[in-house]
């Protein structure tokens, strides 16, 4: 019986030890070299080794309409460069992910969409207006364009949860209760709640407080939704499920997404749209069906959790 065991556990540790198929095998092979890449904007002038993988936002059709616009934008905290020289556009009325290594500058750059922060240099556009040179009425107006899901639901605790996502429309609205609640229990029953309104914050699982943030973001029906690490904290199938429902009214609803993340299997499931973001730059960014074949090996091995390739520890 011992043996059987030991056998048993002899295979497993077989399993985990698993050889590399032939494609892993020829891409841990290979040399990587940026030398080859085409360059959709320049190199900053004197950081062209620091930038050699970066080359910019892939061209688009002619048309294309921007809900955001990032110009040259660089921000810094003290003598931490965060963004240097960034530019990018997110596409209206499509799911986009902006994607990148831990600390790159991703939460950044939902809060320079919103006002929270503004440039050292350059500009940012949400359809088309500077939001660092609008006066403060016109920031605010601005900001009801925008719904925020943010890492935890940020639920307030003493509050239950049709209290919290009437709390925009009491707000920011003039409308009556029997208004608020006719549009707070349509967007509770769009994100599976339709019976959790009187529940507290600390009642819920972790999926449940992230719909709730989710309906909440709703209300105001904006034209442009963030989210911030929505799949942080939650367990494979959640996070599945979480993204599911991001499609869902997606479709229902339109507008522009924003999901900001490292999650891999979320960008598969729901981006239309890739940017990779990385040391206050864009790596590469494009419609993510491209970017999923990227010829840019440092794309290529943050889009396949690969352990060797151009971004180490560091």
């Amino acid at each position: 019986m011992a043996d059987e065991e030991r056998r048993e556990e002899e295979g497993t540790e077989e399993e985990f030890h698993k050889a590399p198929t032939a494609a892993q095998k020829a891409y841990r092979e290979q040399t990587f070299d940026p030398s080859g890449l085409e360059r959709h904007e320049p190199l900053p002038e004197g950081d062209e080794e620091e930038y050699e993988w970066h080359q910019g936002q892939r061209p688009r059709p002619e048309g294309s309409v921007d809900a955001i616009e990032f110009i040259d934008v660089h921000k810094a905290f003290g003598r931490n460069k965060i963004l240097n020289g960034l530019n990018l556009g997110i596409p209206d009325n499509q799911i986009s992910m902006i994607l990148g290594p831990s600390g790159t500058g991703k939460s950044v750059c939902i809060k320079h969409m919103v006002g929270l922060l503004y440039p050292d240099d350059g500009d940012v556009l949400v359809h088309g207006d500077s939001v660092p040179n609008m006066r403060d009425d016109d920031l605010f107006e601005m900001r009801k364009k925008f719904g925020v899901l943010f890492q935890d639901g940020a639920l307030f605790g003493s509050m239950n949860v049709y209290d919290n996502t009437a709390f925009p429309l009491r707000q920011h609205t003039d409308k009556s209760e029997d208004e608020i609640a006719e549009i707070c229990n349509r967007r509770l029953r769009e994100v599976g709640l339709g019976g959790a309104g009187d529940k507290m914050p600390n009642e819920l699982s972790g999926g449940m407080r992230k719909r709730a943030g989710f309906a909440r973001a709703l209300v105001l029906d904006p034209q442009i939704v963030l989210f911030d690490e929505p799949d942080s904290g939650l367990d494979p199938v959640r996070t599945a499920l979480l993204c599911e429902l991001i499609q869902e009214v997606h479709a229902e609803n339109g507008g522009c997404y924003v999901v900001i993340t490292h999650d891999i299997m979320s960008a598969r499931r729901v981006a239309d749209y890739i940017a990779v973001l990385w040391k206050g730059r864009i790596v590469e960014s494009g419609p993510a069906s491209e970017l999923f074949n990227s010829d840019n090996q440092f794309v290529r091995q943050f889009l396949s959790g690969e352990a060797r390739g151009p971004l180490g520890m560091e």
